[in-house]
């Protein structure tokens, strides 16, 4: 049986007042910087010169009354990533440049999150976290390694915990050589 669809009603483009009524519930609902905040409006105008505009009017006013600051936004985004789930830099450096934060304040954000930190430590965290436990094949130890990368770690500090774990060295080799095999499923 074939459904007909609902005729879609045409797309009504806000005005400037509706677009920055529509930004501020955005951002009621989650932080954002200003790149994705641009993206999300950009979609709800009239394309070409006009609905540019009315997004430049838009984010400066958002900007003068505080609502968006990327500095802001990069400070809470990497505090909440460093202490709730207990990523790693690279994870949330990578995060940031996604969300179209600029590189500058992203390095600047970083290093003074995680200037001071001991790696290793935030590494336990992590796997205490996610209730990852001791691998005690090659195929557990690949998958703690594997997961540790995804977390923003660097492959010293995965190293070290292994060894901390008393890892065999099989296992150890097994890793080193799965890294210098090129992958299939890549």
């Amino acid at each position: 049986m074939v459904f007909a669809r609902k005729s879609a009603k045409p797309k009504t483009h806000l005005s400037e007042v509706g677009l920055y009524d529509y930004a501020v519930k955005a951002l009621g609902r989650q932080m954002r910087s200003e790149a994705e905040l641009r993206r999300l409006m950009s979609s709800r105008v009239e394309p070409g010169a006009r609905g540019e505009a009315a997004v430049a009017a838009v984010v400066a006013r958002l900007k003068e009354h505080g609502y968006v600051n990327d500095q802001s936004f990069a400070e809470t985004y990497a505090r909440l990533r460093q202490e709730n789930e207990k990523l790693g830099q690279r994870r949330v450096r990578q995060a940031l440049g996604q969300r179209g934060v600029a590189p500058e304040i992203v390095g600047e954000v970083i290093e003074s999150r995680y200037g001071q930190v001991d790696e290793g430590a935030l590494a336990r965290a992590h796997l205490e976290r996610k209730r990852i436990s001791k691998p005690r094949n090659e195929k557990e130890t690949a998958r703690v390694m594997r997961r540790l990368v995804a977390a923003g770690f660097s492959t010293g500090t995965i190293y070290k915990i292994l060894r901390q774990w008393d890892v065999s060295d099989e296992s150890l080799a097994a890793l080193d050589n799965l890294d210098a095999e090129p992958h299939a499923e890549e």
